[in-house]
């Protein structure tokens, strides 16, 4: 069946590559034993995985492309910054849990720079909430947007005598350009709960079994969860699909989505 479906997988990963956005993220596997990494994209239109032995750049990219001048939105591992034609979007949820996790580990008042930082990206999607209801408009929108990305600014150049908070505010630097993208581009999510959710079953699935035998086993895996997921994505029932692939005489792509990618 993973044979027969391969070219419906080709064709949801052109539609990945041509999708506006992407929600990218990545989990530990195993292949016979040796650590692998599975990587997904949630596009507009499908989901796709692959599941390979490394972490970085050149995986994600067979899922989108190098060349991919979309948005991504991600959490804040450096190789995901490598998609240089592309927009980002920094996962706000990712940073918010690592502020209050400083706030809770700190000690006579030091919780001052996470819980200010925290602060800000709270006003942050409080302002996209109000813009959403209609409580702010266009022109309120960008100023307000300025407005944190200058509070922001500010924190940055605080002093900072622990080490953690010094870490946090290094990553932040980094990541300054793609805090906001969601207030630029309304509709935008803030978080990449989209691919971490596609990622829920293998995580569940490698707890029970620990992950793919082989390498044919991994693309299987792969091919089948893409054209599964796609299918929830579109809210399908698989099975006629998956009976439909077993009719075929020709190598064909199912239209899981339709029109063309």
């Amino acid at each position: 069946m993973s044979g027969k479906a391969e070219p419906t997988y080709e064709d949801l990963l052109n539609r990945a590559r041509s999708s506006r956005v992407n929600s990218m993220d990545e989990t530990g596997w195993r292949v016979g034993g040796r650590s692998h990494w599975a990587h997904v994209a949630v596009g507009e239109q499908s989901t796709v995985y692959t599941i390979r032995a490394g972490r970085g750049y050149a995986e994600a990219a067979e899922l989108v492309g190098k060349d991919y001048g979309g948005v991504v939105v991600r959490d804040g591992w450096a190789p995901y910054r490598k998609f240089q034609q592309a927009f980002h979007q920094s996962c706000l949820a990712h940073l918010l849990r690592r502020c209050r996790e400083l706030e809770e580990q700190a000690v006579a008042g030091g919780a001052e720079f996470p819980r200010a930082v925290k602060q800000v990206l709270q006003q942050a999607l409080k302002l996209r909430d109000r813009h959403g209801c209609g409580e702010v408009g266009e022109a309120g929108l960008v100023i307000a947007t300025g407005r944190v990305e200058a509070k922001l600014d500010r924190l940055l150049a605080w002093p900072y005598a622990d080490q953690e908070h010094r870490k946090l505010a290094q990553h932040l630097e980094k990541e300054r350009m793609h805090l906001f993208t969601f207030l630029r581009c309304p509709g935008l999510a803030a978080t990449n709960h989209e691919a971490e959710r596609a990622l829920r079953g293998l995580v569940i699935a490698r707890k029970v079994w620990g992950g793919s035998r082989t390498a044919r086993g991994a693309r299987t895996q792969s091919v089948l969860m893409s054209v599964l997921r796609t299918c929830r994505q579109q809210e399908q029932a698989a099975l006629p699909h998956l009976i439909r692939l077993q009719q075929m005489r020709q190598p064909g792509a199912l239209d899981l989505v339709g029109g063309s990618p």
